[in-house]
């Protein structure tokens, strides 16, 4: 009776722990879970963060997000990959309500923007040449921020990829630095700095 009890909950034991064993997350850091198609950005997952030098003190940095846009990869053919994105300026974060309020400030009378304006086109870019090695690639496409259009090139990386809920995800970060003042956003340089750097987190779905 005793080996029997004890046996009883040495099972019990092991299938409680096997219940509270954490499950694997869907997507894997394994390339060959990549699947061709057409996806489109992942609005709740991506995120592009923009950080300036101020005043030569600390590295200042907010947020863009709600991104909308499309992927389109095959696997077997990575240079072949082509991506557009369109990003809502006016929907830009920082941790301050008055830099907000003050990046998309109206201009005085017969003056431009300090910075956006109260109004701002979506930016947008368009890739224009792939070239991949490994699970890195250089991504060359046309940026347009404030009505001006400059060609970038972000620097890629793969991240994950795997099935949930049924539908193929893929995910990458990414990152540039680019001049503000190119796009008619000058306003402090060089107190903050012209050179302001792009880290993206961007999430697929199909």
């Amino acid at each position: 009776m005793r080996f029997t009890a004890i046996a009883v909950i040495a099972l019990a034991s092991t299938a409680l722990i096997a219940q509270q064993a954490p499950k694997a997350p869907p997507g894997s850091h394994d390339p060959a879970a990549v699947v061709a198609g057409t996806y489109t950005v992942d609005p709740r997952h991506t995120l592009i963060e923009w950080t300036v030098d101020h005043l030569g003190f600390t590295p200042y940095f907010g947020l863009f997000g709600d991104t909308t846009g499309t992927l389109t990869l095959d696997p077997a053919k990575p240079n072949a990959a082509k991506v557009e994105v369109s990003i809502p300026v006016s929907k830009v974060l920082t941790a301050n309500p008055d830099l907000t309020a003050h990046l998309l400030r109206a201009p005085k009378e017969g003056a431009k923007a300090d910075f956006f304006g109260p109004s701002p086109a979506d930016a947008h870019f368009v890739s224009t040449k792939v070239t991949a090695s490994g699970e890195n690639a250089k991504i060359d496409g046309n940026l347009t921020l404030n009505g001006v259009t400059k060609p970038v090139t972000l620097d890629v990386k793969f991240h994950g990829a795997g099935k949930m809920m049924g539908k193929d995800n893929v995910g990458f970060t990414a990152m540039t630095t680019i001049r503000r003042s190119d796009f008619g956003v000058g306003y402090g340089v060089p107190m903050v700095s012209d050179a302001v750097t792009l880290k993206i987190s961007a999430a697929f779905v199909k």
